[in-house]
């Protein structure tokens, strides 16, 4: 297990900006969470059959178009990541996120 940290910054013209808050744009969480696994798949790649499971996210302030962040985070072997998103010394979001194989996602989240 290592820290790994990856520059990320969301553009001010992203699609999912558009309504929120014309006055005092903000980036939505689900953006910046969105963004954080991109991120992290990117970097790294696991096998097909595996997808991302929220554990845990935490939204500590606010983030605008075109802030500079940086996002932190240490990968487990057993697929687990602890990971945290900062905009110069400030947190903005923290949480954790597990690789579970598809078929036990379509299992547990059947009603």
């Amino acid at each position: 297990m290592s820290r790994q940290s990856v520059p990320l910054c969301i553009a001010p013209h992203h699609p999912a900006l558009a309504g929120h808050f014309p006055e005092f744009p903000v980036v939505p969480g689900v953006v910046l969470l969105d963004e954080a696994l991109h991120a992290i798949d990117s970097a790294e790649p696991a096998a097909d059959s595996l997808l991302w499971h929220i554990g845990t996210v935490k939204f500590h302030r606010a983030v605008r178009p075109g802030e500079q962040l940086q996002l932190e985070y240490d990968l487990q072997p057993d697929g687990r990541a602890r990971f945290e998103l900062r905009a110069a010394d400030a947190l903005v979001a923290s949480g954790t996120i597990e690789r579970r194989p598809v078929a036990n996602l379509v299992a547990t989240s059947a009603p």
